[in-house]
């Protein structure tokens, strides 16, 4: 299994043979299995395995033959989607056979979405005529460029056991060691993902940081990746090869300078292994710092965090401080301003920046650059980790995080934990904010990230993050991060029971010069605290009274104090965001919680029920009492009976 694992994962090679009828599919099979051309053979074999010491790799294969009827169409749809890679056959003497494949077989692969490698396959060399002189590769050149997912082409002859065994060694290679995540046929150049990889590779591998692997690393790296040392002789090969074969001129980066192999050379050298068809080469080196067949780390070096739906996960002081040094490392200007080319370094080790998703892309303050800030940056890292902890540790160890992955991430308290205490340790505070059409909620996020503020409303049906820093008295900092739900998202959100646990606070925002705004806002208050009472997750709330620049609906302050003093929560903050006056909602966002015990909203329904359990306590309680002073009298009684008894 320990080899399996290292060859993507793979256990075992499923290889799918599909053809026309009569173009050799059985006997090409049964040669390869049994090593004796057969005289007669069934139409269609059943499965036909090759044991694991068949081919180097010691992965074992399977191989699946298919019928050719037209009524078995079904059949042979399903095997090849069941397929590791698929064998598609055409017949040497039968040219028809080989036009089939790009008329009919290739556009059915694609039709039933089989995106596996593909090797095309001519049986009965034996039988093409002597005097018909064809060039395999410029031949197949054309249908290679229309079909991408050709891996290799090759011509072959059970009868006269030619190039049998090397059928199914292409097929499997093509899966263990596939060329599609390493190499652009088109352009000839190694894809972003690989290079990213390499480059982590080449980074890990320069432990003095000079920006060239000397002989030493070089050969450190070759013995970590291949068990045996490289000669002093085979050194200078290299680097020989690397500088003849390496375009440029002298003044740029030909690949080696004084230190030794630059990280120009060490890609060029893998490209070159990929060119000459030896990718087993470059995946040997991928998989042995832990890549996946999708050039990620592999599942199992990326730590899991189980926690209880009101934990959270926030980065640990290590990871904080080892962000803060590659932050001031990549700030090369020091100007507190990680530009956008900038921040794309910091993700060039990873397999794509993840701050370019719908989650993160807006989700941080940006300079007036379009840059980020120390504390931006690390809120940015704040919200991942707080949404995907394993996510964000992966990215780290992408990052080069020197110590443990396991210990990058804190599990946090539990909220009802909190609640007891009447106090929060977290440093991160989710806070999820509700509210109706255009009250005012987008303008809210907008401004806690700085923007300016605009009348024209987008209105999304998504859910939407703002996280960024929140200075407190005596130069404490805490993360605040918003999630704005859509008023169209909330009953979806209320349906499941475990909604509100992973929310510190929830803020309801209103449009104060609308009354049917306030009244809907009530609602979702109500709505809200009704389903916190019924799970147990109980969270503080506030209500934001928005636009205060504009003149507030009649009886407002008087009716929005009465409902939020019958829930025993604050009165409504009034902000505008027009205006920039913001009132420091943001600073008594996180003032609230932090107290989780304080600020709790009581519905009439969650009033009723604490009466009738208080009434039922009492009960019980009298009852009790009753009991006792019972008890005590019949022992006084049994006391003055005895006395009696013995007296007389």
């Amino acid at each position: 299994m320990a080899k399996a694992a290292n060859l993507g994962g793979k256990s075992g090679v499923r290889i799918v043979v599909a053809g026309d009828r009569g173009t050799g599919k059985s006997s090409l099979i049964v040669t390869a299995a049994a090593d004796t051309f057969p005289t007669n053979v069934p139409p269609v074999l059943p499965p036909t395995r090759l044991p694991e010491n068949f081919y180097p790799d010691r992965v074992p294969v399977t191989i699946i033959d298919t019928p050719s009827r037209v009524e078995d169409a079904g059949r042979v749809a399903e095997e090849v989607k069941r397929a590791d890679a698929v064998v598609l056959t055409y017949a040497c003497d039968r040219p028809e056979t080989l036009d089939r494949l790009s008329t009919f077989w290739l556009p059915e692969l694609r039709r039933l979405e089989v995106k596996v490698p593909v090797i095309v396959v001519g049986c009965k060399l034996d039988l093409r005529d002597e005097n018909e002189q064809v060039n395999l590769e410029q031949v197949m050149s054309p249908i290679m460029q229309q079909f991408r997912e050709i891996e290799t082409c090759i011509e072959c002859s059970a009868f006269k056991h030619i190039q049998i065994p090397e059928v199914f060694y292409y097929a499997q290679k093509a899966v263990l060691h596939p060329t599609g995540p390493l190499f652009d046929q088109e352009s000839q150049t190694l894809k972003p993902r690989c290079v990213r990889a390499l480059k982590r590779i080449f980074i890990l591998c320069d432990q003095d940081r000079d920006g060239a692997l000397s002989d030493a690393e070089l050969n450190e790296f070759q013995v970590k990746c291949f068990n045996a040392p490289l000669q002093p002789s085979e050194i200078v090969g290299v680097k020989r090869v690397v500088e003849e074969k390496l375009p440029g001129v002298a003044t740029t980066d030909r690949g080696v300078n004084e230190c030794g192999l630059t990280l120009t050379g060490f890609l060029f050298l893998h490209a070159l292994f990929i060119e000459k068809g030896r990718l087993e080469t470059t995946w040997t080196v991928l998989r042995k710092f832990g890549y996946n067949n999708d050039i990620k780390l592999a599942d199992e070096l990326i730590p899991t965090f189980k926690r209880a739906p009101d934990q959270s996960t926030e980065l640990a002081n290590e990871a904080v401080e080892f962000l803060q040094m590659t932050y001031e490392l990549y700030d090369s200007d020091y100007d507190n301003n990680l530009r956008p080319a900038e921040l794309e370094d910091v993700f060039s080790t990873a397999p794509e920046s993840p701050w370019d998703e719908v989650t993160y892309k807006d989700a941080a303050e940006k300079t007036a650059l379009g840059g980020l800030s120390m504390n931006a940056f690390l809120a940015e890292w704040a919200l991942m980790t707080l949404l995907d902890p394993s996510r964000a540790v992966e990215n780290l160890i992408y990052l080069n995080y020197p110590g443990d992955p396991a210990t990058a991430v804190r599990v946090m308290r539990k909220r009802c934990l909190d609640r007891k205490k009447q106090q929060s340790e977290r440093n991160v505070f989710q806070c999820f904010v509700f509210g109706p059409k255009h009250a005012g909620k987008s303008a809210l996020l907008n401004s806690f990230l700085g923007r300016p503020y605009s009348d024209s409303h987008t209105s999304s049906a998504e859910e939407s993050y703002a996280t960024n820093v929140v200075d407190l008295p005596g130069g404490i900092k805490k993360t605040l991060v918003l999630k704005e739900i859509p008023e169209g998202g909330i009953k979806k959100l209320l349906s499941s029971k475990e909604s509100l646990a992973p929310c510190d606070i929830a803020v309801f925002v209103y449009d104060s010069s609308d009354e049917p705004s306030w009244k809907r806002t009530t609602d979702l208050l109500v709505e809200v605290a009704g389903h916190a009472e019924d799970t147990g997750y109980e969270v503080p709330c506030l209500v934001v009274a928005a636009k205060d620049d504009l003149n507030s609906f009649p009886m407002a302050i008087q009716e929005s104090t009465r409902v939020t003093q019958d829930m025993g929560i604050e009165a409504p903050i009034p902000i505008s965001s027009k205006m920039g006056d913001t009132n420091n909602v943001f600073r008594r966002i996180v003032n609230a919680a932090e107290h989780p015990h304080m600020s709790i909203p009581e519905t009439e329904a969650g009033k009723s029920r604490k009466q009738y359990h208080r009434f039922i306590n009492r009960s019980l309680m009298f009852v009790s009492v009753g009991a006792a002073v019972a008890i005590v009298g019949l022992a006084a009684y049994r006391v003055y009976a005895t006395r009696k008894s013995s007296s007389s």
